[in-house]
């Protein structure tokens, strides 16, 4: 009987690992929905995909009045998002995209270079999101190849004819959606982007007001063409999808048709996902769009090395997750660092480099300075042999990695 036993146990253990899916997943930026917005439109698509997941406010700009500030702007946005990391790093300053750093790896050369395995694909009414900051086919990147492409469609004024208004932008973001809606219902790209324009544009010509709340009620009906795909995968194919819905920026309080500084407007974004292994960090927080990429390379079981994974600035938003918000001052010859508490157990190992060589290229030499009791939410940390212009400051856990600098001028 006690052999019998055993065997079931094995089989349904072996069983158990058979019947596992790799998760497949897709994010959605849509172009420049303040917080508030979103949650007074009626957008019963999103609302049903919070419903199976989650929905929380979330931030851009990196830290007000800190090394990290960084521009409420919209390629700014988007490549915070690919990389995981505020423009003092990734160096995305504008939408002219003039010179990115590609060091900061992006989610989709990562899924390369770890997961080679994985298909990957953009949907976007921007071509500049596959050309300059994914970077494809760059040495800088790697060579980085998309499995499928469906965008540049702004260049072609036959078929997308341009007048005085920018309503032909709705009409690509149609366009993307079928596009985006045949590719994942046929070939289920494991990782793929999707970009909607058109709500942007009407912030910007109108502002707050009835035709930009028609343009994400717009915007809500294709992400629910796009979501009935995901359905049809995963009832069809018994396929595991994540989505992660969010936007670049907020607006201007005087009128929403401006942005790019860093008022609590400009800065206000939100998230919404199905995925329904969220962390309380998620759910007690304000997460920044930064910590979408660790959220989606833990899903994709995509492990960076320690190199990359110490200069990501966000944390995942589901699974354990012991702190976040790490920062640093420095007084005279001591570093005193603090941090959120989410959980804790265990202990966090302070890890301190003098140099940036990682933004050139280059690897940077990290001390272990200390070792603290994680619930004690902050530490102090003796300098006084490191004298330095810059201090970048690590703080290793169980379940996560924060990071945070402190620079002098």
């Amino acid at each position: 009987m006690k052999k019998l036993f055993n065997l079931i146990f094995i089989l349904a253990v072996c069983f158990g690992h058979a019947q596992k899916k790799d998760t497949k997943v897709l994010f959605v930026i849509v172009d420049g929905i303040p917080g508030d917005v979103i949650e007074k439109v009626p957008t019963p698509n999103l609302d049903k995909i919070a419903a199976i997941g989650g929905y929380t406010r979330a931030y851009v700009g990196g830290g007000r009045d800190s090394y990290s500030q960084t521009p409420t702007i919209s390629a700014v946005g988007y490549n915070s998002l690919l990389t995981g990391t505020w423009v003092n790093k990734h160096n995305v300053w504008g939408n002219s995209i003039k010179k990115p750093n590609y060091n900061y790896w992006t989610v989709f050369r990562m899924a390369k270079e770890y997961r080679p395995e994985l298909k990957t694909a953009v949907f976007s009414t921007w071509l500049d999101n596959r050309t300059k900051l994914i970077g494809e086919g760059l040495p800088e990147t790697g060579h980085v190849k998309m499995n499928y492409h469906f965008d540049g469609y702004e260049h072609d004024t036959i078929a997308f004819p341009h007048g005085t208004s920018s309503h032909y932008i709705q009409n690509i973001d149609k366009h993307v959606v079928s596009k985006a809606f045949d590719c994942i219902k046929d070939n289920a790209p494991d990782l793929s982007w999707l970009y909607l324009e058109y709500t942007d544009h009407m912030g910007h010509e109108h502002g707050d007001g009835d035709l930009f709340y028609n343009a994400i009620k717009e915007a809500d009906k294709q992400i629910g063409k796009v979501w009935e795909a995901i359905t049809y995968r995963q009832k069809q194919f018994n396929e595991h999808w994540e989505i992660y819905i969010t936007t670049d920026h907020g607006r201007t309080k005087e009128d929403g048709k401006h942005h790019g500084g860093q008022s609590d407007r400009e800065r206000l974004t939100w998230i919404v996902t199905n995925t329904q292994n969220l962390n309380s960090y998620f759910k007690t927080h304000q997460p920044g769009i930064v910590d979408i990429l660790p959220t989606m390379l833990q899903s994709l079981n995509i492990k960076p090395k320690k190199e990359l994974l110490w200069e990501i600035d966000g944390v995942p938003l589901t699974g354990e997750v012991s702190l976040v918000n790490a920062k640093a001052v420095k007084n005279d010859n001591t570093l005193h660092v603090t941090w959120d508490v989410i959980n804790t157990k265990g202990k966090v190992k302070i890890w301190v480099a003098t140099t940036n060589e990682f933004n050139t290229g280059g690897t940077d030499s990290y001390k272990l300075l200390d070792q603290v009791a994680i619930k004690k939410g902050e530490a102090s940390i003796d300098i006084s042999q490191l004298p330095s212009k810059i201090y970048k400051i690590v703080l290793e856990t169980k379940y996560n990695t924060a990071n945070t600098w402190v620079v002098e001028k």
